[in-house]
């Protein structure tokens, strides 16, 4: 008699990535076990789009860890809206815009880099990897640079750092967001950088700093990217296409050496893993 499942002699490779290979087959289908993960992970994918951000408890966790912080919303009125009309979460909401021109007018200091948490289309992965991110940069920013009261964006795109960093007049406006989950990973944080932020901006100004999470890019090594790109973007006044990784890597400590010679993946591309849904 024959088997009715197949041995699976590829299986070492799945240790290798998070990527569905190496999946055996029963007769001409997938086993059950297969198809049962396969609905898992597409159930956390789509739980992970409908999740509301816990802003509360995100701001008691900044302030805790010693940040400041500012809670803001796009125009997108709740999450069903901000799914079907992606223009509203690129913009502010009504009386945000002359609550963060306030502030920048009260502010003592000019702005190099203003903070953006945005919920985007994964608030479980902001919830988890944001605060982390932030503290190793601050680490790495002490003494450097200027860094405004993180804002905390609800129902926000990558679009919408560019009118809170024009609001805040920054030189440079960094957005930790949500990327869109897929089936390996429903918690991907990314980071998108913009030179001299304002209304209108195109994603080929931006970089990108992708996958930041434990089983992907390290806190640490995606703070010191971060760091490098900043300070690389505030010397060439630029960021973008035009910005292009000329680092080398390091042992992963997260120091970013005087010279600007430490490791980057500055993504460069229009139409980012946040934007195409």
């Amino acid at each position: 008699m024959n088997e009715v499942a197949h041995a699976d002699i590829w299986r070492t490779l799945r240790t290798l990535t998070p990527a569905r290979i190496a999946l055996g087959r029963s007769g001409s289908a997938l086993t059950t076990d297969e198809v049962l993960r396969f609905g898992l992970a597409h159930a956390r994918a789509r739980d992970a789009v409908h999740v509301a951000l816990d802003v509360a408890q995100l701001q008691r966790d900044l302030g805790g860890a010693g940040f400041d912080s500012v809670r803001v919303h796009s125009a997108a009125a709740d999450r069903v809206q901000y799914l079907l009309r992606p223009d509203l979460g690129r913009r502010l909401g009504a009386g945000d815009r002359e609550l963060l021109q306030t502030a920048s007018m009260n502010a003592a200091d000019a702005v190099d880099v203003c903070l953006v948490l945005a919920d985007g289309l994964s608030a479980c992965a902001v919830q988890r990897h944001a605060l982390p991110v932030l503290q190793a940069f601050r680490a790495l920013a002490q003494g450097r640079w200027t860094l405004a009261p993180v804002i905390i964006a609800e129902q926000g795109r990558v679009a919408l750092g560019d009118e809170i960093g024009e609001c805040l007049q920054a030189s440079l406006v960094a957005v930790l967001i949500g990327e869109r989950p897929g089936l390996s990973a429903p918690d991907s944080l990314g980071i998108y950088l913009t030179h001299d932020p304002r209304v209108g901006r195109t994603d080929a100004e931006r970089n990108c700093l992708s996958n930041i999470r434990p089983e992907g890019l390290p806190y640490a090594e995606a703070a010191r990217r971060l760091a490098w790109l900043v300070q690389e973007a505030l010397r060439r006044q630029l960021t973008g296409v035009a910005l292009k990784d000329e680092t080398e890597p390091t042992g992963g400590d997260g120091a970013v050496d005087g010279e600007g010679e430490s490791s980057v993946s500055a993504l460069k591309f229009s139409g980012s893993p946040e934007h195409r849904m």
